[in-house]
């Protein structure tokens, strides 16, 4: 007999504050990339103008 297999996913990301409730079940991969880029960006700037 196999297990009964629960679909269920457990959000990412969950955010409550007062009436706002933001569930995000899975990040998107060009978002991921685009923190990325950002990030990268940002540091390199900030680094090469010291």
């Amino acid at each position: 007999m196999t297990p009964k297999l629960d679909h269920r996913q457990t959000p990412q990301l969950e955010l409550r504050c007062g009436g706002l409730h933001l569930t995000i079940q899975r990040v998107p991969g060009w978002l991921v990339a685009a923190l990325a880029t950002a990030t990268g960006s940002g540091l390199a700037a900030w680094l090469t103008a010291r």
